[in-house]
């Protein structure tokens, strides 16, 4: 694909949902991302800031220099990517020991993606946790997911209600469970708050992480109201023959030590006409992707026969997550 093609998909698709809706995202100032790390570096000595600072600096010790050179992912021609890609393949090989192949995978044009799960079928298993967790190259030692189920009382979706450490049998009686990860909001609060544009929306709803861009600030994850984001404190440890080697650079690829990260509906399997993982894993069948532009997809069907609701609506986040009782 042209760098033109790219960027067109990208950034300039007049069909998009938010233009279809009237709702633009904001544009930031370009701010470089090393004036944020020099900025980091200068409030490091004030006390109030210094363990908040701490994970730029480190990550800033240790950029090398074509990482600290390398422009804004939306710039980068064809072949910036070619050589960005193959070094990342070959660090994969000199961590892990493991052959990896990493890919752009952009967005469908047309395509809109959004997830329900049948909260009645939901049984609290964790199957999708394991399979997200062995999908996107979690580090094995912490157990790491994008997804966390909340055990709820039943007459309740208020989070603080909701266990997500249970280890008992499932499910339980006068309880519920409450999947939640990444909302793939259409108007996206950690979006706006990013400093250095390291996170956006794509035109299929999706918001991706450039982890080699984001300076581990954490403003995202502050902004997210549904918990949805992990900062990586530790570089990640994985059994070369556990690393999953079909990798897509805005996706499931390792993350480096200090930068936070996110699940993004599995856009390396789901951009190629694939389900997400935490789906093909699901026993129960509670578990619902698709297109919400075609009106022939299950998820549409869902969205016109079933009562669904979204959490914390009146934020106005607009999440493209939508959870229904039978």
């Amino acid at each position: 694909m042209s760098q033109e093609q790219d960027t067109k998909n990208r950034d300039s698709n007049s069909e998009t949902p938010q233009k279809r809706a009237g709702m633009e995202l904001p544009i930031l100032g370009q701010v470089s991302r090393r004036t944020a790390i020099k900025g980091a570096a200068a409030v490091a000595g004030v006390a109030a800031l210094g363990v908040a600072a701490a994970p730029m600096l480190q990550k800033t010790a240790e950029l090398s220099a074509a990482e600290f050179m390398q422009r804004h992912f939306k710039e980068l021609t064809d072949e910036d990517k070619r050589i960005i890609f193959e070094r990342l393949e070959n660090e994969a090989q000199e961590k892990y020991d493991a052959e990896v192949q990493i890919g752009d995978h952009p967005p469908i044009r047309g395509v809109r993606f959004g997830y329900a799960i049948n909260l009645s079928l939901c049984n609290g298993n964790g199957k999708c946790m394991e399979a997200c967790h062995r999908e996107n190259n979690h580090d094995r030692a912490t157990q790491q997911s994008y997804i966390r189920i909340f055990e709820m009382p039943v007459g309740t979706t208020d989070f603080e209600q909701g266990n997500t450490s249970y280890d008992h049998e499932v499910p339980q009686k006068s309880h519920y469970y409450l999947p939640v990860q990444c909302f793939q909001c259409d108007n996206p609060p950690c979006v706006s708050v990013c400093p250095v544009e390291a996170t956006w929306q794509e035109s299929d709803g999706i918001v991706v992480v450039d982890y080699n861009w984001c300076i581990g600030c954490r403003y995202c994850m502050a902004a997210c109201p549904y918990h949805a984001r992990r900062f990586n404190w530790k570089e990640p440890e994985i059994p070369a023959d556990e690393v999953n080697p079909d990798q897509g650079y805005l996706s499931n690829r390792i993350r480096p030590q200090g930068v936070v990260e996110k699940c993004h509906f599995c856009l390396h399997r789901t951009r190629v006409g694939k389900l997400p993982a935490c789906l093909e894993a699901c026993p129960t069948g509670a578990r619902i992707f698709g297109d919400l532009m075609d009106p022939d997809s299950n998820i549409r069907w869902v969205l016109a026969n079933k009562r669904c609701f979204t959490i914390k609506e009146e934020l106005g986040t607009k999440p493209m997550m939508f959870y229904f009782f039978d």
